[in-house]
């Protein structure tokens, strides 16, 4: 049985059977040893491009990188070799670039199968984009919520920034600003952006569609080129089941009609998915179904197996995973169900360079894993769909609630009782209601006039549109930081927080200002592969210290050494 002696090494079952879960022997390099320990099998773990032999030396767990395993066809006859030790188990070399799908690092350019998700309002800012695209990973700049001219002065910085590597932007499905999808739309192709992250879509609409159709051709070989990739981000199945499609026919035929696309592209498209890539989106921050990762991820798998044995895609669809993903083991498990890559958002709003403030980083390095809760969406409002958020430090989720509240039991601003109307306007808006409505317009004036014009003639849309504008100013304020709107900040944000500072507390990423995105990343991505290594081990029979395959957050440059590591 295994025990544990007095300096604390973990040693083997009883001696008197010293082959009973024995794989096979291991002859050591040229005057080389095994080293034996704790210390000596933590370190070999973390050692990741290298190939772990764990053997048994005098009782104890032993490890070496070097020497020559030896498996004999049977082991009940077989002979051990001269000077050689019992083999108990054997880790594969699992650098952090070879975990996740090589399709979908190859597809997009990548070194690492990472995706950092486009969180809104810039909070995957220009610069969390960069440093994404320069190491070796994509990120998505969070186009949701600004304007067009913000979208394209972000667009001039990263195609000026990163040229030729990685990078994509978001586009959010925008049920009541149809228009302004369409305008952001043109402008991606207008200005050759060539992967986006779409995101909240519960139908496909002539926006998207037309982006993903355009430039379809086929190329000298006779196989089709689709130049505009889509990575869809879902949470349900008859969703999902959209994407794994080909463009519905009936968008595709209106879109011929009004001369957005060609017979040609029409033709094309009945021949490829309307997704390249879909990321099954757990309970997540922002727009969520709070749907289970364990349950999630498989479900969008078979499906995606189904429908591409039903439409013979040219191009297989990668399936990825987001939501919850926020420590090692978490990254571990995503890969190790199949996903194709992983998606992280909460863990990156919390690094320096997102598009956030230092007083929301502080927050979200003191949250906990139940410091969250669900609030009513400011771009679909009037559809019930909700967003998770930060609860603790802020009155935004209670307030948010109460305005939809108000908003489905009374049809103007009159309605309402008068002691809720000066409290509104006292506490929410800091002001009376007709400058909040003056404001309202202002916005909708350069977004959708047409809005304006619909409020004019139904106070109850006019209401809509005013509670709307306190949710959307209200992420705004926490990404400028407003110390005075402290109450009203809107901190999209999922469980995974928790998680994150639980794993990185007593280390130097506890501190908000030390945390960088691509450190982040990396570690993720090293301590999942360290994760791994030792599962395989414990799958070969072999009980492991406790604690010894925990990772703990490592610096850039030891970082850097490890995975660099050649020798």
């Amino acid at each position: 049985m295994n025990r544990t002696d007095r300096k604390g090494n973990h040693t083997m079952h009883s001696p008197s059977d010293p082959f009973s879960s024995t794989n096979g022997w291991w002859l050591p390099a040229a005057d080389s040893k095994p080293d034996d320990g704790r210390y000596a099998l933590e370190a070999a773990l973390l050692r990741v491009k290298k190939p772990l032999y764990l053997v048994e030396k005098d009782g104890q767990l032993a490890v070496s990188h070097s020497g020559q395993a030896v498996i004999p066809s049977s082991l009940d006859s077989a002979q051990p070799p001269p000077a050689s030790y019992p083999l108990r188990a054997y880790a594969a070399p699992l650098p952090p670039e070879q975990l996740g799908s090589r399709l979908f690092r190859e597809r997009h350019g990548l070194r690492y199968a990472y995706v950092m998700g486009a969180m809104a309002n810039g909070i995957t800012s220009v610069e969390m984009v960069t440093a994404a695209g320069n190491a070796g990973m994509i990120g998505f700049f969070g186009a949701a919520g600004l304007s067009l001219p913000a979208v394209e002065d972000a667009i001039d910085r990263i195609q000026s920034a990163l040229g030729e590597r990685p990078y994509g932007f978001n586009l959010i499905h925008s049920p009541h600003e149809p228009d302004h999808e369409a305008a952001v739309v043109d402008l991606y192709l207008r200005r050759g952006i060539r992967c986006i992250s779409a995101s909240a879509y519960l139908r496909l609409t002539l926006p998207l569609v037309r982006y993903r159709v355009t430039g379809i051709h086929r190329d000298a070989a006779g196989r089709i080129i689709c130049p505009n990739r889509v990575i869809a981000k879902v949470s349900r199945v008859e969703v999902a089941r959209h994407f794994f499609a080909p463009p519905p026919e009936k968008l595709l035929l209106r879109l011929k009609e009004t001369g957005a696309i060609t017979d040609e592209e029409v033709r094309l498209a009945r021949h490829i998915s309307m997704a390249s890539d879909l990321t099954a989106e757990a309970d997540s921050g922002g727009h969520t179904d709070n749907r289970q990762a364990l349950t999630l991820l498989p479900i969008m798998i078979n499906l995606r197996n189904e429908m591409m044995a039903q439409h013979a895609f040219q191009d297989p669809i990668c399936v990825g995973l987001g939501g919850g993903i926020a420590t090692p083991e978490s990254a571990a498990a995503a890969f190790s169900m199949g996903a194709a890559y992983i998606l992280t958002g909460t863990v990156n709003q919390a690094c320096r360079e997102s598009g956030s403030s230092d007083m929301v980083r502080q927050m979200l390095a003191e949250a906990r894993q139940a410091d969250v809760t669900m609030a009513p969406a400011a771009d679909m409002f009037e559809m019930g769909v909700r967003v998770q958020v930060l609860k603790r430090g802020t009155m935004f989720a209670l307030r948010a609630r109460k305005l939809y509240d108000y908003f489905n039991r009374y049809t103007a601003w009159e309605e309402i009782p008068a002691a809720d109307r000066e409290m509104i306007e006292r506490d929410y808006f800091q002001c009376d209601f007709e400058t909040e409505w003056q404001q309202t317009c202002h916005f909708f004036a350069e977004r959708d006039p047409r809005q304006i014009e619909r409020a004019e003639k139904d106070p109850h849309h006019q209401l809509a549109l005013v509670f709307r504008a306190y949710l959307g100013k209200s992420s705004k304020w926490a990404n400028a930081g407003d110390a005075a709107r402290q109450m009203d900040f809107q901190i999209w944000c999922g469980p995974a927080i928790g998680a994150f500072n639980q794993w990185v507390k007593g280390s130097f990423l506890e501190k908000p200002e030390n945390r960088e995105c691509v450190t982040v990343a990396l570690n993720l991505l090293t301590g999942a592969a360290v994760a791994l290594r030792a599962n395989w081990i414990r799958l070969q029979n072999v009980t492991l210290p406790s604690g010894v395959d925990r990772y703990a957050p490592q610096p850039r440059a030891k970082l850097s050494a490890i995975l660099e590591d050649d020798e």
